[in-house]
């Protein structure tokens, strides 16, 4: 691997860097995994803090070497498996999540109150590794809105978001510029910055053709018109949470000196393990606290991380009650679906032409301000599809935490969940009849439908394993 000369060259006098470790740490070509368990999908785990490889990833096939030391549900495993051909995967049961980038948790644990009921705003989200991490932190009381400028990705967003299982996301499809109508609405903003990308150069070694000084400078002045663009949104004393997968410095500390002399913001210093390897740095101008990974240093890729808190702005009010633009159920319908979900009286039900969604009601008006100035790609849980007589099942609603306790649930080995994953006619010996959800390891996969003689696959077309 031939790292770009004028990149050595700009990092040269850069905080914690090495030049001679730091290429041979590169030219080495050790890659690292790492995955996150879902503590939502793992009750023993929530419930008696028992650790996860106890809990869940003994009869995984895959072998954890250590933990992450900065993450309480990361992993590192001692070699890549096939995930693809991971049920578990599938089930939303965990998350493959580069490292570094899951100190995101300690960002927030020291700077931010996670019992209370808070609005967060993930900016530059896809494929979803920092939002599913986010989810996992906050209370349930508390909304996420995940939001992808780019359209083609904003469709993995929804799938990986989809399996994670929670109801208090809404995915969102919009420019930064369009967050300027909620002006103070969010406690916290994340933004994982577009990038050069140079942190990624051992996962990725093809990245190394498109880097450019060139380049970086067009990053840098794409993360100053996004951070311009969605500051307002943010309100006072809130926390914003600036991150990248690059080592420049003009995407890094000079963009802290920017944030500083731009906005009102105080810069918040983190507590890091001296153990960790992770360099602390200071930005020339401000003075402000940024934290790099280096691969020679940490055991994890190139990253980059920064807080601060908001001095200036308000609180959010809401505008002027508009008409609930929802449309309602019928008493018929309402009766037909509510039976298919737990905590009915936690959920609001909706629908839009003859699609049930349900939101949790303590977010419902939250739900129809944004309905009403963003393009919403997902809210809450999809439910089904309503008839006059049933609920059409959606797969949402399997991989969700709503499925009714009480459906009926047929538990497949190996073998059988690859081919209900790949949408194949699966054979079941069963004594159920009409719909049912299919497990692995006590992980719902999705929905069949079990007729006199024959199974309908009911898995997505669109996430079917093509390998």
């Amino acid at each position: 691997m031939q790292l770009p000369e004028k990149l050595i060259k700009s990092l040269s006098e850069t905080t914690g860097f090495d030049e001679e470790s730091f290429i041979k740490i590169h030219q080495c070509g050790n890659q690292l995994t790492s995955i996150r368990i879902n503590p939502s999908k793992h009750p023993l785990i929530m419930n008696s803090g028992l650790i996860a490889d106890e809990a869940f990833l003994y009869n995984s096939t895959f072998t954890i070497q250590e933990k992450v030391p900065w993450s309480s549900f990361g992993y590192y495993l001692s070699k890549r498996p096939a995930f693809t051909l991971d049920p578990l995967l599938h089930a939303g049961a965990y998350y493959v999540q580069e490292a570094s980038s899951m100190f995101l948790e300690q960002a927030f644990k020291q700077t931010v109150d996670l019992n209370k009921s808070i609005h967060i705003l993930d900016l530059c989200a896809a494929p979803g590794g920092k939002s599913t991490l986010i989810q996992s932190l906050m209370s349930e009381e508390s909304l996420l809105v995940s939001n992808e400028a780019i359209k083609t990705r904003a469709n993995i967003l929804v799938e990986n978001i989809s399996k994670w299982g929670a109801s208090n996301v809404i995915v969102t499809n919009n420019d930064p510029k369009d967050f300027a109508t909620l002006e103070n609405y969010f406690d916290v903003i994340v933004v994982d910055a577009p990038c050069s990308g140079s942190g990624l150069f051992r996962k990725d070694p093809d990245a190394i053709k498109e880097w450019s000084e060139e380049n970086v400078t067009l990053c840098s002045h794409r993360q100053q018109r996004i951070l311009a663009d969605i500051m307002p949104a943010l309100k006072q004393n809130g926390i914003f949470i600036y991150a990248t997968c690059s080592y420049s410095k003009e995407e890094n500390e000079d963009i802290l000196d920017w944030i500083a002399e731009k906005f009102q913001v105080k810069g918040l210093r983190l507590m890091v393990d001296k153990t960790w390897g992770i360099m602390e740095t200071l930005s020339d101008k401000t003075n402000s606290h940024g934290y790099r990974f280096y691969p020679d240093k940490v055991k994890g890729e190139g990253f980059f991380i920064a807080v601060f808190q908001k001095k200036d702005g308000g609180n959010f009010s809401f505008p002027k009650r508009k008409k609930n633009n929802f449309e309602k159920l019928t008493k018929n319908e309402e009766a037909i679906t509510r039976k298919w979900i737990t905590d009915n009286e936690k959920f609001s039900l909706f629908k839009n032409e003859s699609l049930v969604y349900a939101i949790p009601e303590h977010l419902q008006n939250h739900f129809s301000l944004l309905k009403s100035l963003l393009y919403i790609k997902k809210a809450g849980v999809l439910l089904g599809k309503i008839t006059p007589h049933e609920l059409i099942p959606e797969h949402e609603l399997a991989l969700s935490k709503l499925s009714h306790a009480n459906a009926p649930s047929i538990e497949l080995s190996t073998e059988q969940a690859i081919s209900y994953l790949r949408k194949e006619e699966i054979k079941i010996e069963t004594q159920y009849k009409g719909w049912c959800t299919v497990t692995y390891q006590q992980h719902q996969l999705g929905w069949i439908k079990v007729l006199p003689n024959r199974i309908n696959n009911y898995y997505p077309s669109e996430w079917r394993i093509r390998m």
